[in-house]
């Protein structure tokens, strides 16, 4: 499957703020013809008006897939102009945090192919994690599509149950918070050791981002890399000493905050 069998049919993408934009330019990229994408955006930005794609026009009757990126907040109102397209051969895919299945299928019918998914903000440099699931009428095939689509801006994998999905928006999808305030204050404590502040944001950003791709890359897992950068009585050993304490380390602290995340994440989808 590629792009050419999605534009067969065409694809309309509802709400293009960074993450549609993100996802957009990679499927252009990917060889998805312009002519065979519809956005509907109330506000088009320069960017998009400039791809040659078809905006805020009259809308196929049926398209191949239809991807909803509109806030959580907006869905009531943009949903019920879709539902003639529902319980139908069109995929609906969402990327919209909060929005369960069950609404999708109230406001669309239970026969729809749906796929929600939960992508996160590196995606916007093809750097992403999205975890997808579908619905009972969402076949093997819609979700390949749908992994298509969004491996456009990143690395997918499929739950087993959408009951995950709360769990996974607290690590993948909450998680770059985490990460972009360890730098924070990762930059903040070499300032208190006498370093200039742009150095500190420097060392901090370049450190985490290679760490990072390490850990993706090697074939040692996280616990191993550690160890291996770790020498006896040496300094790593005595920082860690302090980040690893089972007390006020990081081990309670990111479970208490991912736990945090994800019971929120569940009050949110009971509205």
């Amino acid at each position: 499957m590629n792009m050419s069998d999605i534009a067969a049919r065409g694809l309309v993408l509802l709400g293009c703020g960074k993450m549609g934009s993100a996802m957009l330019a990679g499927w252009l990229e990917r060889g998805l013809p312009a002519a065979s994408a519809w956005v509907i955006d109330p506000r088009p930005s320069d960017w998009l008006k400039s791809t040659g794609v078809q905006i805020n026009g009259d809308l196929p009757g049926a398209p191949g897939i239809v991807l909803i990126a509109v806030k959580p907040q907006m869905m009531g109102e943009a949903l019920p102009s879709l539902q003639a397209m529902g319980n139908g051969d069109t995929l609906f895919v969402s990327v919209a945090a909060g929005t369960s299945i069950a609404t999708y299928e109230d406001m669309l019918g239970a026969k729809t192919p749906i796929v929600r998914t939960m992508p996160n903000t590196p995606a916007a440099v093809g750097r992403g994690i999205t975890a997808l699931i579908g619905n009972g009428a969402a076949s093997g095939d819609d979700m390949s599509r749908a992994e298509l689509l969004l491996g456009a801006v990143g690395q997918t994998v499929r739950l087993d149950s959408e009951s995950q999905m709360d769990a996974v928006t607290g690590v993948s999808g909450s998680g770059p918070a985490y990460v972009f305030h360890l730098i924070e204050t990762l930059a903040a404590a070499g300032e208190a050791q006498g370093l200039p502040a742009d150095l500190a944001m420097k060392l901090a950003k370049a450190t985490v981002a290679g760490a990072g791709a390490l850990a993706e890359q090697s074939e040692d897992d996280p616990g191993q890399l550690r160890v291996n950068v770790t020498s006896p009585n040496g300094t790593t050993q005595a920082a860690l000493e302090v980040l690893m304490d089972q007390e006020a380390g990081f081990p309670p602290l990111l479970t208490r905050a991912v736990a945090a995340a994800t019971d929120r994440s569940k009050e949110l989808a009971r509205g």
